[in-house]
């Protein structure tokens, strides 16, 4: 099973020729692709940015690809899924992960063409005429109630019904009084400005002690969240559930997991209320559908993570609506450049903050490579526990 089966038909996509990866820079971060084309002539898709090692991540799916996947059928889709994570010795982690998701996706893209339909058919089929996404990374700018305000008018006016943000600045394990009150007061003020109608959620990016976090639920509550976001380091998992038993509204996360290996301790703990695979990190449409029904095998909702390009945000959408335990999916596509939608050609549009049924064979999209050539990769960084993280200052 663990190599290359040439003895079987091949499916009408072919079999996998080359494999290539490209990366555009943009003022936020540098997205990573890759490519998989077969020797009928087709080609798919996916994506494999990672937040800060995108280079690293592409040399990683190309050695991957030319171990395990060359003369492969892109049909042979578990298969192959199996082959590159134990053949490769992957052992769960973010680079590996992160490869793996887009070669996934990159399959199901050249299933899509070779049949001539649209990758989400393929993918559990629709269970919904459409789905609702909310707004992240939208508050760039100054940490202070007023700014925060305008801000989120605006976007609600975009027609977004929901909005995540995390109003914590540099915190981590505790926050001084001072600051506890200013992070209280920009939930307040962004609450006040957009009405008791629009979804709020809050994000922690899993840096709190327990202690603090129990403080946070307490002071959180009159302002009827969505969710909670990882409040807490995921090493300290076992504490979750406790959280949770304190909480008046949901404690979301899972982003931090790459495969249903990772996410055994979150389902076997009940840490969560709702799970949020990245279809890009936790092994593309395979492993997501998958770790879907566990998650509903212990009454958890399903909210994908997606801080990537509006490829990701397209990707998901597909896997979406085949997810009976879905919720809703996030999207950062509103802080990006024009130019990030000329390189991703056909990628899925926004209207009311829901996004429509894809038509496209496929994923639809494709990666136009004069515009990446335009913008290559900065290779700059920011650091979110830094002070002023949520301008997104990159050294």
């Amino acid at each position: 099973m663990l190599t290359v089966n040439r003895t079987r038909p091949q499916g009408p996509a072919g079999r996998i020729s080359r494999v290539e990866t490209l990366m555009l820079g943009t003022s936020w971060r540098d997205f990573g692709y890759v490519r998989v084309h077969t020797d009928e002539g087709l080609s798919g898709i996916g994506e494999i940015t990672h937040p800060y090692r995108v280079s690293e991540v592409c040399t990683l799916t190309e050695a991957i690809a030319g171990r395990h996947l060359i003369g492969a059928d892109p049909f042979d889709i578990e298969e192959l899924w199996l082959r590159v994570y134990q053949g490769d010795f992957l052992r769960g982690g973010d680079m590996g992960g992160i490869a793996l998701s887009g070669l996934d996706q990159a399959m199901y893209d050249l299933m899509g063409k070779a049949l001539g339909v649209p990758a989400y058919r393929l993918t559990g089929g629709a269970c919904r005429d459409d789905v609702r996404v909310y707004a992240n990374g939208w508050y760039t700018g100054e940490r202070e109630p007023e700014a925060f305000a305008v801000k989120a008018k605006e976007t609600v006016a975009k027609g977004f019904t929901a909005l995540k943000f995390d109003p914590f600045g540099p915190g981590l394990h505790e926050l001084e009084r001072a600051e506890l009150r200013r992070s209280i007061g920009l939930v307040a003020a962004v609450r006040e400005a957009v009405g008791p109608d629009i979804d709020l959620f809050i994000e922690g990016h899993a840096r709190f002690a327990m202690p603090t976090a129990a403080r946070l639920v307490r002071e959180l509550e009159p302002f009827d969240i969505g969710w909670f976001e990882e409040p807490m380091p995921w090493t300290h998992i076992e504490r979750y559930a406790e959280l949770r038993q304190r909480a008046a509204f949901p404690i979301s996360g899972g982003e931090h997991f790459h495969n249903r290996y990772e996410y055994k301790q979150l389902f076997a703990t009940n840490a969560v209320d709702i799970i949020q695979p990245d279809l890009s990190m936790a092994g593309g449409f395979t492993e997501v559908r998958k770790l879907a029904a566990i998650a509903d095998t212990h009454g958890m909702l399903v909210a994908p993570h997606n801080s990537n390009s509006p490829l990701c945000t397209t990707v998901s959408v597909h896997a979406a609506l085949g997810i009976p335990n879905f919720k809703i999916l996030e999207t950062f596509d509103g802080l990006l450049e024009p130019f990030v939608f000329d390189a991703l050609r056909g990628t899925l549009p926004m209207e009311g903050g829901r996004i429509g049924l894809p038509t496209s064979p496929g994923l639809g999209v494709e990666l136009v490579d004069e515009v990446f050539e335009e913008h290559p990769p900065s290779h700059r960084f920011w650091n979110m526990f830094a002070d002023g993280w949520e301008k997104r200052n990159r050294t």
